[in-house]
């Protein structure tokens, strides 16, 4: 598969059970790699994710190869002017192949657009989800907190300068 043969689409609320699933499968595959748990997501009503679909909170974005759902992103108007990229992920094996880079371009295009700052935090323990964000131009502030209350794994705060 080229990248050329991906394609992104901000989703909504009709498309949840789409998102529920790779949003669940990122869980279960990467645990780290995440501030949520399985076993938390797991639990919510379809209105719940519904809800996370509507797009007041920033855009939702699935990445397909054909009609197969192989990547996500998010991003979360957490402050004013900034938004957030999170739930950033890609099936394990079509990672390598810039699904990832095409779902950020979809989100940093949406923040762009209405001329909002991007950041994000990443899994310390997760290299090769730094070196895109890096790689894209994302920079280390120096934030560093627990990955999610509780937990052990670190993660680190980075903000795309411009």
């Amino acid at each position: 598969m080229r990248v050329a043969d991906v394609r992104t689409e901000t989703v909504g609320p009709d498309d949840w059970r789409s998102w529920r699933d790779v949003r669940l499968r990122s869980l279960q595959h990467d645990p780290e790699a995440f501030g949520s748990t399985h076993e938390h997501e797991a639990a919510f009503t379809e209105q719940t994710w519904r809800s996370r679909l509507d797009g007041t909170g920033g855009p939702s974005v699935l990445a397909y190869a054909g009609d197969e759902p192989v990547g996500i992103g998010a991003g979360w108007l957490h402050e004013p002017g900034r938004l957030m990229v999170v739930a950033m992920w890609t099936e394990p094996d079509r990672r390598g192949q810039g699904i990832g880079r095409r779902v950020l371009d979809h989100v940093v295009g949406w923040a762009h657009d209405r001329g909002l700052s991007v950041d994000l935090w990443v899994a310390d323990g997760n290299p090769d989800a730094r070196r895109l964000y890096e790689r894209y131009g994302f920079r280390p502030d120096g934030g560093t907190a627990p990955i999610r209350e509780g937990a052990d794994a670190t993660m680190s705060h980075l903000v795309l300068p411009g």
